[in-house]
């Protein structure tokens, strides 16, 4: 007859082998429903692009920012890199955009010869609660991808198996 302490060992190796498989199987599951998730979240924002910038525009040129000067206009790129936020998951589009300005009269910026120059930049766009949406946050200076890189650590590119 087996011991007690040889059955209550065997049936903790079986527990801990229905908890393992357990833990493959659904975090294999919870990693493809996130992909289809992320993948119908990318195509929902290319078919609300359109709307989406003209957000962002609204939005960014009341926001003050760049102090002294004010938007004149912004001529949008085709590039848009997915990103995930490293700490909260939050999926992220950058949006690559040429900006023009001009000095507001009587500001800081009154005169500065480079203001005239056009700026690359990448708008933001993050998936929240199945919608898209924007502050009207702009990184100046930088296309789409660099935006990612120079925010490694914060943001890790989404790749998407569509493409």
């Amino acid at each position: 007859m087996l011991s007690r302490s040889l059955i209550a060992a065997v049936v903790l190796v079986g527990v801990f082998g229905i908890i393992w498989l357990a833990r493959r199987f659904f975090g294999s599951w919870n990693a493809t429903r996130r992909q289809t998730e992320t993948e119908s979240a990318m195509k929902q924002f290319r078919m609300q692009r359109e709307q989406l910038e003209a957000k962002f525009y609204d939005l960014a040129r009341v926001s003050g920012k760049p102090r002294g000067l004010k938007w004149l206009d912004g001529d949008w790129q085709s590039d848009v890199t997915f990103a995930r936020a490293c700490d909260t998951g939050l999926l992220t589009a950058f949006v690559g955009l040429h900006i023009r300005f001009e000095a507001i009269e009587g500001g800081d910026m009154e005169g500065v010869a480079a203001v005239d120059t056009v700026r690359d930049a990448a708008a933001v766009f993050h998936y929240q609660r199945g919608r898209w949406g924007t502050s009207g946050r702009v990184l100046m200076n930088m296309n789409p991808a660099e935006a990612v890189t120079r925010l490694a650590g914060q943001f890790a590119p989404v790749i998407s198996s569509g493409s």
